[in-house]
């Protein structure tokens, strides 16, 4: 059955449609953009379905976004998303404004126990018994007219998400449908925590076998590099390779020859930046004791493996119990947080990572898996 379908041209067809958006219980968000050599997405094409109609929002008509960004914001109209973390990136890029609530069916199907990190097409397969078209995906979506066969991927996209929300909405408790909601406010809470340049240092690899003065010539490079890559708009290792930080701070090269030689250095780094990071190099060792940063703490020993496995069965025994995906449960960033906090002979704590429903149900069991581990 097709269905109806309009495209959104102007500002005031947009503002026209969010305020009437905004009487409805939900509306069912997609976008597409690109983003192959740029740090921020480029909004190509937004969807709303509404379950009765597909809206196909053309970003490069539109200058006002201030309607859109109201209904982002109404508490009383949930956004149905699917996988959405890089639509969250698009949505704050254009708008300033996130969903709240958020529903992502990727989540809801996990507390479902009908997978995890389900692609939307077998979500769409499993749940509605529907084979999508494949393969508009890496299409050009900047490209102006879109294809038939491009606009009737983005009309199905908009569609089946409003009915996946309809049809997976009633199998959730209310429990469960709160739990979903709450994932989704982290999902925004963790968009909004944007990188602190001077604190990208941290995530670099092997950065803990670092001394003080070479973190300080890490973190320089580092937030210069995030930096860069956000003014420049190009991806963070367009402006410097990624596998380069490391041995740049290790060896703190004092000319270009030397530069050159730094592992994945790439020759046009050297000849557009080099000077800049040969001094950024220099500035960054010279600066007093006081300034440099503290160690980093060393990995947990590879003895924790065992550790680390009791403390997941703690996950998995609760999401049998709930009938949830056991992934769901407990990330292993958030348990090797916990056993940092005293490992090897305790007494350890619950992390601030460990939150809402899964600190409530799980946080004295994982701390009573950890007694008497010394």
């Amino acid at each position: 059955m097709a269905i109806e379908t309009q495209w959104v041209l102007d500002d005031a067809h947009l503002a026209r449609l969010c305020a009437e958006w905004r009487g409805l219980p939900y509306v069912a968000l997609d976008t597409e953009f690109m983003r192959v050599d740029t740090f921020y997405p480029i909004a190509a094409l937004l969807q709303v379905g509404d379950g009765r109609r597909a809206y196909l929002i053309d970003p490069l008509q539109i200058s006002d976004w201030s309607g859109l960004a109201g209904l982002l914001e109404d508490q009383a109209v949930v956004k149905v998303l699917h996988a959405c973390s890089e639509d969250l990136e698009v949505l704050w890029r254009l708008t300033g404004s996130l969903p709240a609530p958020l529903f992502d069916t990727q989540l809801a199907a996990g507390y479902l126990n009908i997978g995890f990190s389900m692609g939307y097409s077998r979500l769409v397969q499993t749940v509605l018994g529907l084979e999508l078209p494949k393969g508009e995906t890496r299409s050009d979506w900047l490209q102006r007219p879109l294809s038939e066969t491009q606009i009737q991927y983005a009309v199905e996209d908009a569609q089946h998400l409003a009915e996946l929300y309809e049809a997976l909405l009633p199998r959730l408790s209310d429990e469960k449908r709160a739990w979903v909601l709450e994932d989704g406010a982290e999902l925004v809470a963790n968009l909004q925590r944007e990188v602190d340049p001077d604190e990208a240092y941290r995530e670099v690899k092997q950065a803990w076998r670092l001394k003080p003065r070479q973190l300080a010539v890490l973190r320089a490079l580092s937030a210069w590099r995030e930096r860069q890559a956000r003014a420049r708009n190009q991806p963070r290792n367009r402006v410097l390779r990624e596998p380069s930080l490391w041995p740049l701070a290790r060896t703190q090269p004092g000319d270009l020859v030397t530069l050159a030689r730094i592992e994945d250095m790439h020759p046009r780094t050297v000849r557009q930046d080099g000077e800049t990071l040969l001094e950024l190099i220099r500035s960054a060792a010279a600066l007093p004791e006081s300034q440099w940063p503290a160690p980093l703490p060393e990995p947990l020993p590879l003895e924790c493996s065992s550790l680390l496995k009791k403390l997941r069965a703690v996950g998995q025994r609760e999401a049998e119990k709930l009938d949830i995906a056991p992934e769901l449960m407990l990330r292993k960033k958030v348990l090797e947080a916990l056993l940092k906090t005293g490992y090897p002979n305790g007494p350890y704590a619950l992390p601030d990572s460990l939150r809402g429903w899964r600190r409530e149900k799980m946080g004295q069991a994982l701390l009573d898996a950890l007694e008497g581990q010394s």
